[in-house]
């Protein structure tokens, strides 16, 4: 996956987490959730995170064929569709996220490792030489596209479509109402290691600031790692997905552990000419 970096000092992000780490002065080292730092605090959280994927399996299996996993990231999605009997070609762009992948795929069974393909690639403009029963784009992955680049994506996706197959996607935004701008989640990773997880929704720009460090900060360099993506609704997303000539079938609302912000699951197939 990408994204743009907040990047800067630590006053560059923005809310309480940002008046924090100003505090630490020179210790703070800046860098971004899928570089070569970011991308093992990612991974390290991602491997208990089972938000969405019952859900996706679910829709997935629907769906015959192979998968076109997009943003695959470290295979927090990659491994449970693996496992779930289903070939899959899981692409990212990101070179320390697919190495992590690789690393996961290594260590898995054969049967597993045998059944995935992996690509180097940027999500909006990619060609394969086959057709996939269901494209996949979880973990709100699709926040990390502007309105062009979403364009792009669309039109790769009905290219890439085996007739009656699925285009999955996800995205979280802003309950309506919510008085909520930000938050602190605290977090284990399956290492054991304690993280601060920091969200400040901008209502504004419409964008979320996602910011991760170690919870200890007692000693060292602090390693911060932030990225700033589009909070992107659902309505939004099923209007883009109707004029690109998509029909979406399904819209399922993921638990989320609280109400500050919505996620929501799209099955959307190409509409028949």
């Amino acid at each position: 996956m990408t994204a743009t970096a907040v990047g800067g000092t630590p006053r560059s992000v923005p809310g309480r987490a940002g008046r924090a780490l100003a505090e630490l002065g020179d210790r703070v080292v800046m860098c971004g959730i899928y570089d070569e730092v970011g991308s093992l605090i990612y991974d390290d959280l991602s491997r208990n995170d089972t938000h969405e994927v019952r859900e996706l399996i679910g829709l997935v299996r629907r769906r015959p064929g192979p998968v076109l996993e997009l943003a695959a990231g470290t295979g927090r999605l990659t491994m449970p569709l693996l496992a779930a009997g289903r070939d899959v070609t899981a692409l990212e762009l990101a070179r320390p996220m697919l190495d992590l992948l690789l690393a996961r795929l290594h260590e898995a069974p054969e049967r597993l490792r045998e059944r995935c393909t992996t690509i180097e690639g940027d999500m909006a403009s990619f060609t394969l030489d086959r057709r996939f029963g269901a494209v996949v784009l979880g973990t709100t992955s699709i926040s990390l596209l502007d309105e062009e680049g979403r364009a792009a994506l669309y039109r790769t996706v009905r290219d890439h479509l085996a007739p009656g197959g699925a285009f999955l996607l996800s995205t979280t935004y802003p309950t309506a109402g919510s008085t909520q701008d930000e938050i602190r989640i605290d977090m284990a990773g399956a290492s054991g290691r304690l993280y601060h997880l920091h969200e400040h929704w901008s209502p504004q720009t419409g964008t979320r600031t996602v910011t991760l460090h170690a919870a200890d900060l007692s000693e060292g360099p602090v390693h911060v790692c932030t990225s700033t993506v589009a909070a992107l609704p659902a309505d939004l997303l099923e209007n883009e997905l109707a004029a690109a000539g998509f029909r979406v079938n399904t819209r399922l609302t993921l638990r989320t552990g609280g109400d500050r912000h919505e996620s929501v699951l799209l099955e959307a197939e190409v509409e028949p000419r």
